[in-house]
């Protein structure tokens, strides 16, 4: 079984690096053609010097939005919450969050000082069996403002990590938003039809405060049960509480990663694998406030391996296991 990476795409021009210009977030767009295969996980990794620190907390803070298209079909589709607005709140970020907990990868060097050169390395699992030959991406990436003031420059590159032995396909479906009043309401979060799979979480985030803002009905998902269940059983089930969310503090050098056991504002929701259609929740808010949702969908798949020099250790990738261990007790 051969793990390989392949390195598609690399950039140190000005514009296309995290805080360009100071204080304005920066749409860039990247076509990439690219070599078939297994592609377990699409990974960004940079090497940027900033002017000062440009978040206090995690650097996947300054993803605004990320969409990867790849061959036309979207396969993954962020659009961060209210996180990103917070350039001085030393914590999580909503994107880390996520890669983190759907078996990805999003970490950094923490013991670099503000003003260094940051090295962060994000992997984004898609567990797609591209054909052979050229297979085309789009990634759109819209880079959020720092600190006021603060600009970047260095190193941005893209690989790509090719797994015969990934077992699942992961979509990071567009997301549903809702705006709530302070009551009890229902939440009918779209499920795209066209994508194959179940749906193994829901990634809710506040769009309007830097608050979890739920009462203590919490969040209902209908088809997991009678009762709801309040943000704190919520935490304890995707394993957040136990440490879960692990960060990297930009704003002070630590040779170590920080932990914590809530980001307020996001919340992972650990639903099984449900199928069948849309998914509907009963969501108790304590303020009037907007939230997005969006379904994480995986999907067994089955990757050839190619006639080559074999390795002879399966590094097994499973987005759906992943999720579900951190709800195990």
């Amino acid at each position: 079984m051969a793990v390989t990476f392949q390195k598609v795409y690399e950039t140190s021009a000005d514009g296309d690096m995290p805080c360009a210009v100071a204080a304005t977030s920066n749409v860039v767009t990247t076509g990439i053609n690219a070599p078939g295969g297994p592609v377990e996980f699409f990974i960004i990794k940079g090497a940027v010097t900033f002017s000062a620190a440009p978040v206090d907390g995690d650097l996947t803070a300054l993803v605004q939005s990320i969409r990867i298209v790849l061959n036309g079909e979207v396969v993954h589709d962020y659009r961060a919450g209210f996180q990103t607005a917070l350039p001085a709140q030393a914590t999580p970020s909503s994107y880390g969050v996520l890669l983190n907990a759907i078996g990805g990868r999003a970490y950094q060097d923490p013991n670099v000082a503000a003003a260094g050169e940051q090295n962060f390395m994000w992997a984004i699992p898609l567990g797609r069996q591209t054909a052979a030959g050229v297979n085309r991406y789009e990634v759109i990436i819209t880079w959020g403002a720092g600190a006021a003031g603060v600009t970047g420059t260095g190193n941005l590159s893209y690989w790509l990590r090719m797994n015969p032995a990934m077992q699942q396909t992961t979509t990071v479906c567009p997301s549903t938003s809702f705006t709530h009043s302070a009551s009890i309401e229902q939440v009918v979060v779209r499920v795209p039809q066209n994508v194959p799979g179940v749906v193994s979480a829901i990634l809710v985030q506040n769009t309007d405060a830097f608050a979890d803002n739920f009462g203590t009905q919490g969040i209902r998902v209908n088809a997991l049960g009678p009762f709801g269940m309040d943000v704190e059983m919520w935490r304890w089930m995707n394993n957040d509480l136990a440490n879960g969310i692990m960060w990297g503090d930009t704003a002070a050098a630590d040779p170590s990663q920080t932990y914590a056991v809530a980001l307020p504002g996001t919340l992972l929701l650990p639903v099984f694998g449900l199928k069948g259609g849309d998914i509907v929740l009963q969501v108790d808010s304590t303020a009037a406030n907007s939230r997005t949702y969006t379904p994480i969908i995986t999907n067994p798949v089955g990757a050839k391996e190619a006639k080559q020099v074999r390795q002879t250790q399966m590094a097994p990738g499973n987005t759906a296991q992943s999720i579900v261990k951190r709800a195990e007790n």
